[in-house]
């Protein structure tokens, strides 16, 4: 089975850029929480598996956190905003069409401020929302 986490765990960074090689030390000293219903075990160091999503939990881990909280996924951030849990929402919008994948936002009605937006080269395009409404609060 494929582990699209583990890559950051095992990528040699010393012949990386430095925006691959900080994002990879990241990964590797945060602590991460996984939902899956399939996965028996974590791949990763600092991992640990999740069977539900139970916002309050998330809520938890939120209100202790020192650090910035990220979510991965379109069906984990879609519960995630649908709980009020999310704050911020940081696009990168790559100018490449593959396949049909998942809804960035399934079944979801969101009202979001732009806060900053980049463009790179190449057409890449990085977006900075608040989100304006927190049920979680």
């Amino acid at each position: 089975m494929y582990d699209g986490m583990a890559v950051w765990q095992t990528l040699p960074i010393h012949d990386q850029p430095s925006f691959i090689a900080d994002f990879a030390n990241i990964w590797r000293s945060a602590d991460k929480v996984v939902y899956s219903k399939t996965l028996k075990t974590a791949s990763t160091p600092r991992t640990r598996i999740e069977r539900h999503f139970e916002p309050e939990a998330v809520q938890r881990i939120k209100a202790s956190a020192t650090r910035d909280l990220t979510v991965s996924g379109p069906t984990l951030a879609a519960h995630a905003f649908k709980a009020g849990l999310i704050d911020v929402c940081n696009l990168f919008i790559a100018p490449i069409i593959v396949g049909d994948g998942n809804s960035a936002f399934p079944g979801i009605h969101l009202e979001l401020t732009l806060q900053d937006e980049r463009r790179f080269r190449h057409g890449m395009l990085y977006l900075h929302y608040r989100s304006t409404i927190s049920l979680a609060a």
